[in-house]
């Protein structure tokens, strides 16, 4: 018998498309906090530290 068996299908997959996949995911969320809807969001959570519970 000459067929794959599905170890070796996965491997080839994580082989092949595996790295890419995972290149493309770490470029998106390292992108995310940088996209143009987000400044007032970022703000807020790099000051919340700072802020007291009688705050607004």
């Amino acid at each position: 018998m000459t067929g794959h068996s599905f170890y070796e299908t996965l491997r080839h997959l994580a082989d092949s498309w595996g790295l890419l996949i995972m290149m493309l995911a770490f470029l998106v969320l390292a992108a995310w906090p940088f996209r143009p809807g987000a400044r007032q969001r970022n703000e807020d959570a790099a000051t919340m530290i700072f802020k007291d519970e009688n705050d607004g």
